[in-house]
């Protein structure tokens, strides 16, 4: 894939999955009751909702990262931010899809699954296609 090809699939990705998760932790933050309720998740009672907020600033920190790598160097961040966040990624689509499989998550929560695989599918990809020869 040309540089220029995947600075502008890098850039368009990072903008989603950048927005997505700075909304979605910034508002478990703020609004936890509210935005979990919009995910469909189970609201738990309001002693686990301080969990459910510093999750949320995790959360808010790799959307933030992504929205960084786009902004700073021109784009040229991205990739290393890819490499990093792809970890992220695995680990929480893994976790939350066995925490489904196991019943200890409801149903609601495979969304959360589903996003984080496929957007670390799609960040391994482009991280596998880069044509560094290009630059």
């Amino acid at each position: 894939m040309k540089n220029h090809d995947w600075m502008r699939r890098g850039r368009m990705l990072a903008m989603v999955a950048g927005s997505m998760d700075t909304l979605t932790g910034c508002g478990l933050v703020t609004l936890p009751a509210f935005t979990l309720h919009a995910m469909l998740a189970p609201v738990p009672g309001p002693e686990a909702l301080v969990y459910v907020r510093f999750l949320g600033s995790f959360v808010a920190a790799v959307g933030l990262s992504y929205l960084t790598g786009l902004l700073w160097a021109g784009g040229r961040w991205l990739r290393p931010i890819f490499g990093v966040t792809l970890i992220f990624r695995l680990a929480a689509g893994s976790f939350t899809g066995v925490a489904v499989l196991q019943g200890a998550l409801g149903p609601a929560w495979l969304t959360v699954a589903l996003t984080d695989l496929t957007l670390a599918a799609l960040q391994g990809y482009l991280l596998l296609s880069r044509n560094d020869a290009h630059e």
